[in-house]
């Protein structure tokens, strides 16, 4: 595999793919369809994009919360290279707000964001040739980005979905389909698979953690997608009393019939209670057969029922330096961003600089 010699040697901040340079500063982001307008010293809606002079810079480049390895069924994928292993990895932030969210300190990253941007943060940050190398001696066939939303990390995915390519790794993007047109055209190329949640067919549903998404665009994301040559497969969580209407499971597996095609996998996962849903049920097993019937009369013909799993969660087993071939160390050294946009204490956001100033006035 041959070096990039593109590719940051150190934490730094890298230039966000998708933005629209504005007047005064200001930035546009379009990598996910929030499409987030944001001034010097902000960040974007998923806490991982900053302005930094009227540019807009990828904060999480390189960070990982998470790696794991699991057969790609997990995914849930499983008319693609069924039989083999990934390596999932994630990062920091999300264009969502889930309100059953079992990810929740990686998929929001508050905590984690933060710390970055005030150049505090002990995360551990992975170069892409490391990370493809990684999945190379672990003897995994893909690497699988999850656990946080992709689109808000995606020139790390990219980066890495190259590498894995030429490495022969092929690459699985686990997705809420939140995305612009332009960011899946740039992902075509290097991401084989998308899996990817329609959540409901209900707007009102997308607007409790979401206020600006539709269904449509969701669904249009995944059409695009599937248009694109990616293979695409489909998953819905069944929520008590928010999407388990069977009128609405008939209506999700029609729309994957007609546009996906009768032959594309739909796959029905259970609720269990978490965050600020901890107080519905888990999902009565009858409502996932019902499901699975309804979208069997309406001629899918690839249905697969999970009455033990929800979400793709991270697992807190092993530490990232565990897959990694460095000194741990090494790889939790406080990061402070090494390239010139931020000043020497490495500090990325406009609130934190003022809090500097007010100390050393004091």
């Amino acid at each position: 595999m041959n070096a990039r010699t593109d590719i940051p040697t150190q934490y730094q901040l890298v230039e966000t793919r998708l933005q629209e340079r504005l007047d005064n500063d200001t930035t546009r982001c379009n990598l996910c369809l929030w499409r987030c307008k944001i001034g010097h010293g902000q960040r974007g809606f998923c806490q991982a994009h900053v302005n930094r002079n009227g540019t807009l810079y990828n904060l999480s480049y390189g960070i990982l919360s998470s790696i794991d390895i699991d057969p790609i069924e997990d995914k849930p994928v499983r008319h693609y290279r069924p039989g083999t292993k990934v390596m999932s990895v994630g990062s920091y932030g999300c264009s969502f707000r889930c309100g059953g969210c079992h990810n929740l300190e990686i998929s929001w990253g508050v905590e984690a964001l933060d710390e970055l941007a005030k150049g505090e943060s002990t995360e551990a940050w992975v170069p892409p040739q490391s990370l493809v190398e990684t999945a190379l001696r672990a003897g995994v066939q893909g690497i699988a980005f999850t656990y946080s939303e992709p689109a808000v990390w995606l020139e790390y995915v990219l980066d890495v979905s190259q590498l894995a390519h030429e490495a022969g790794l092929y690459t699985v993007y686990v997705s809420n389909s939140f995305v612009t047109d332009e960011a899946l055209e740039m992902m075509a190329p290097y991401i084989d698979v998308l899996c990817s949640d329609i959540k409901s067919m209900s707007d009102d549903f997308y607007k409790e953690i979401c206020r600006p998404a539709t269904v449509q665009q969701v669904l249009n994301s995944i059409k695009k997608a599937h248009d694109l040559g990616i293979h695409v497969e489909t998953r819905t969580n069944i929520i008590p009393g928010k999407n388990d209407n069977p009128e609405e499971y008939e209506q999700i597996a029609t729309w994957v019939r007609d546009n996906l095609g009768k032959d594309s996998p739909w796959h029905i996962t259970r609720f269990f209670p978490a965050y600020k849903l901890d107080h519905l049920p888990m999902t009565p097993e009858e409502d996932l057969f019902a499901a699975e019937q309804a979208a069997q009369r309406v001629g899918l013909e690839n249905i697969y029922v999970y009455n033990d799993k929800g979400c793709d969660c991270a697992k807190e087993n092993r530490p990232v330096e565990f897959y990694l071939n460095a000194d741990s160390d090494e790889i939790h050294q406080t990061k402070k961003c090494a390239a010139s946009c931020c000043g020497d204490e490495g500090v990325l956001l406009k609130k934190y600089e003022v809090n500097l100033t007010s100390k050393t006035e004091v």
